[in-house]
């Protein structure tokens, strides 16, 4: 493991700040109109901020134990997504299947 000092530390815990400051104060400002791009924004910096805390906190990149913890995450990141995927496309499909009076009465003219 290199070496840690507070300044890394520092500049991790600051950008952490910044990239929750400015979600909240789009979102309690409105500074979008449409709330999806809100949305979008928001998991945007959400998904930044994680990058930070694995770099700054965490120590995490590809050097460190010979690359096994960038492995981890990246098998990790692909199960989540599979499952995600998996549940949505079974919870759409329940959906369609369990409810085909609904279904036929928007086929009505």
């Amino acid at each position: 493991m290199g070496h840690v000092s507070l300044k890394g530390y520092v500049v991790g815990f600051m950008l952490a700040v910044i990239l929750t400051a400015i979600p909240f104060w789009l979102v309690m400002s409105g500074g979008f109109k449409d709330s999806s791009t809100t949305a979008l924004v928001v998991l945007g910096f959400a998904a930044v901020q994680i990058v930070v805390h694995m770099v700054y906190f965490l120590h995490m990149n590809a050097k460190s134990e010979n690359g096994w913890n960038m492995l981890a995450l990246i098998f990790t990141a692909v199960l989540v997504l599979i499952t995600l995927s998996g549940s949505i496309w079974v919870m759409y499909h329940l959906n369609h299947n369990m409810m085909p009076a609904l279904m036929d009465t928007r086929n009505l003219p």
